[in-house]
């Protein structure tokens, strides 16, 4: 298993709020970002991915999240590992569970990325 992951994309780093309505975003930038919108482009994932980030106590094992996901483990197990490799989770050991949490920043570069402020909408 290999521990190189795409650094988490911190929002100032590639997109500043609403960049796709102010201008294209940098080839390396797309490049950054389409990684973590293919690992969220899957419906189990995403639901998985949901899951981890409302979980009580912001961290969850696959115990937890695997209710409700019509999948075998090994799909799941799979799945977060597509998330891990994104930046999306971050992931730790205790004794014979794995607990996953939403990488720090991951959700604020996504929301940078696309969101838009009152001024830019201001500009329609």
């Amino acid at each position: 298993m290999s521990n190189s992951r795409p650094p988490t994309i911190m929002p100032d780093d590639c997109c500043p709020p609403g960049a796709l309505l102010r201008e294209p975003i940098s080839p390396a930038a797309a490049a950054d970002m389409v990684v973590t919108l293919k690992a969220l482009a899957d419906p189990v994932r995403l639901q998985l991915y949901s899951a981890i980030a409302s979980h009580a106590g912001g961290e969850a094992c696959v115990c937890d999240i695997s209710v409700g996901v019509d999948v075998a483990q090994s799909t799941i197990s799979h799945h977060l590992k597509v998330l891990r490799d994104a930046g999306l989770l971050t992931s730790e050991r205790r004794a014979s569970w794995v607990y996953y949490k939403v990488a720090p920043g991951a959700l604020e570069s996504l929301s940078a990325l696309i969101g838009s402020d009152a001024a830019v909408g201001a500009r329609r």
